[in-house]
């Protein structure tokens, strides 16, 4: 089966710099304000976009890296390349996209994934879209898909009033900084009033230069009564020099809105992934996270749902594998500021040939978010005696008519389970691979089948072929 989300043999390919691929980019390292100001002109933006960016670019500059967490100090910020502007231009025939990059998406199944059970498609390639279209049925019912930087000539006033103001200000943290400075390319979707996309919308994000750095931006908006489920899927190739993957997802549910977000993430073993996705949730809207992570050598990652109205409801899920040389810092945060909200939050862990996964969750019940219901559950599965696993929930109840729950655990393969497998006629190594694919079956239940088996298989190569 052609691959929906993700290849791990073309995210492991180490390129040879003498093909054509060296041609395609045209980057320098560093960060400047003169680089910012470039990227700007290049995109032809308005002046209060180049003033956000320069003053996220300032602010930048006095914040410290974070000193919690997995140790960054390998990231050598001076190195990586801002902005990979590929000679390509965007377009919505596959067919007119250069060969050398068409046959990189096609081996990811773009764009057979569009004809087969999808509503639209976008390809980013490093800091550029190269391929953005949304199928007629759903553009007649008034519902945008495009990249941020098309919408941010084709909405403006849309743009300007939720583009990192309410959910995710440029003051964030440090690598919201940084990626309010640099942002390139991404998502904007719109769904209006009561209008349900029955099928997925899916981006492709490809990072394909050495050193680089890769900043798109979601924005998704479902008004009132809509629904949407939006899939993105990541890679890198392998160098033998770092990346830095920092993306940015705000997400706006509405009343009675419905929102879905899965993602799986499969960047290279030299990939720093420092993402930050956050949703406000409003009046008995829903947001589902699911989240796969399974690449780079450093993750920081934590989904986040504010839920700001009576009603409200977020439901997350995610799973992290953390191979040799991997660190999987992973988790979820939720924010219950009104009363009868709900969440549930779940996350599943496995660490193998000394890979490190933590959870970090954080949980937080406002004073007057009366009977409202959050129930955490965060299982880890070591399969070596060299792995690791953390757990660090932390919750904040400030109402006492509330209810929390919090389960976690922490364990190792069961040599009982995978004797009496054995004596059912399995090898030791299918023995194990059964086991793990029972450990993570419930996220793979909440995923389309082409999704689900194509999860499911990353992480059976994975523990086949570890990758240092």
């Amino acid at each position: 089966m052609s691959s929906v989300l993700s290849d791990l043999e073309l995210s492991r390919d180490i390129f040879d710099h003498s093909n054509k691929e060296k041609n395609i980019f045209k980057s320098n390292p560093g960060l400047s304000e003169g680089l910012i100001i470039k990227i700007s002109q290049d995109k032809n933006e308005p002046d209060w976009m180049l003033k956000k960016r320069l003053h996220a670019f300032r602010l930048f500059n006095k914040t410290p890296i974070p000193n919690w967490g997995p140790n960054l100090h390998k990231l050598n910020l001076d190195d990586i390349s801002y902005y990979i502007k590929p000679d390509i231009k965007k377009s919505t025939d596959w067919e007119s996209i250069p060969e050398d990059v068409k046959k990189t998406f096609d081996r990811l199944g773009i764009p057979e994934a569009e004809k087969k059970y999808l509503g639209g498609v976008g390809a980013q390639y490093d800091s550029e879209i190269i391929y953005h279209k949304i199928k007629k049925e759903w553009q007649e019912k008034g519902v945008i898909f495009e990249d941020c930087d098309t919408a941010l000539k084709n909405h403006p006033e849309l743009i300007k009033k939720y583009f990192m103001t309410k959910c995710i200000p440029i003051n964030d943290h440090k690598f919201i900084m940084l990626h309010a400075s640099v942002w390139s390319g991404g998502t904007f979707i719109y769904v209006p009033k009561n209008v349900k996309v029955t099928i997925p919308l899916q981006a492709y994000f490809r990072m394909n230069a050495v050193q680089g750095g890769q900043f798109e931006h979601t924005l998704i908006i479902a008004d009132e009564g809509s629904e949407v489920h939006y899939i993105e899927g990541c890679s890198a190739p392998q160098y033998t020099s770092n990346s830095l993957h920092a993306g940015c997802v705000e997400i706006f549910v509405q009343k009675n809105a419905h929102v879905r977000y899965s993602s799986v993430e499969n960047w290279s073993k030299n990939t720093f992934n420092l993402n930050t996705k956050r949703a406000l949730v409003y009046e008995n809207g829903l947001m589902e996270w699911i989240n796969g992570n399974m690449g780079s050598c450093t993750t920081m990652l934590y989904p986040c749902s504010i839920l700001l109205e009576k009603g409200a409801k977020t439901d997350m899920l995610g799973i992290a594998y953390a191979g040799k040389n991997q660190n999987q810092d992973t988790g979820s945060k939720v924010i219950h500021t009104a009363p009868q909200t709900y969440s549930t939050l779940r996350s599943k862990s496995i660490s193998k040939n000394g890979g490190i996964s933590t959870y970090r969750g954080y949980a937080m019940i406002n004073k007057g978010a009366i009977n409202s219901k959050c129930s955490v559950n965060c299982d880890a599965l070591i399969l070596d005696k060299d792995s690791k696993s953390n757990t660090y929930p932390f919750m904040k109840i400030l109402e006492n008519k509330s209810t929390v729950v919090h389960e976690a655990t922490v364990g190792k393969i069961s040599e009982e389970k995978i004797f009496y497998l054995m004596s059912r006629g399995l090898s030791e190594d299918q023995a194990l691979k059964l086991v793990v694919s029972g450990f993570i079956e419930p996220i793979l239940r909440e995923l389309p089948i082409e999704y689900a088996l194509e999860l499911n298989k990353l992480i059976q190569l994975e523990m086949e072929n570890p990758v240092g």
